[in-house]
């Protein structure tokens, strides 16, 4: 990466843990795609309910040469969620995804739809039911 990992932390203090398994979960990304230039990652937590534990709202923004991608996992009706590391591993495992269709679309692997012809009509002919037209 040019520009060095950023993590931020919201409404919940530093952890060194965290920190390190958000920077394990980056070393892989940078592994599979080689052409980050930044990574940010926010990890929020939500206000406490009287029920459930924080629910944590994890955020990633990933810039490489020509494209953003902005991942947002933020799951308030998932008990799963207010456990931290399981955020992480789905924010990243989105992440992944996103890289791997971007290095698809990069590579021109994606699937394109024929553009349909487009013409002029020249000459209509009702008593046959049919018509001429020219390609532009």
């Amino acid at each position: 990466m040019q520009i060095p990992l950023q993590i931020t932390f919201r409404g919940i203090p530093k952890s060194e843990a965290v920190e390190a398994r958000i920077r394990e979960k980056v070393d892989k990304l940078e592994r599979f795609h080689t052409h980050i230039m930044s990574c940010r990652v926010a990890v929020e937590a939500e206000h406490q309910h009287h029920h459930q534990g924080n629910q944590y709202h994890i955020r990633i923004d990933i810039t490489t040469p020509r494209k953003e991608l902005v991942i947002s996992r933020e799951h308030h009706d998932k008990q799963a969620y207010e456990d931290i590391y399981v955020a992480i591993r789905d924010a990243f495992d989105a992440a992944k995804r996103q890289l791997e269709d971007y290095a698809r679309v990069q590579r021109g692997h994606v699937k394109t739809h024929d553009l349909q012809a487009i013409g002029t009509v020249v000459r209509l002919l009702p008593e046959k039911d049919h018509g001429f037209y020219c390609f532009v």
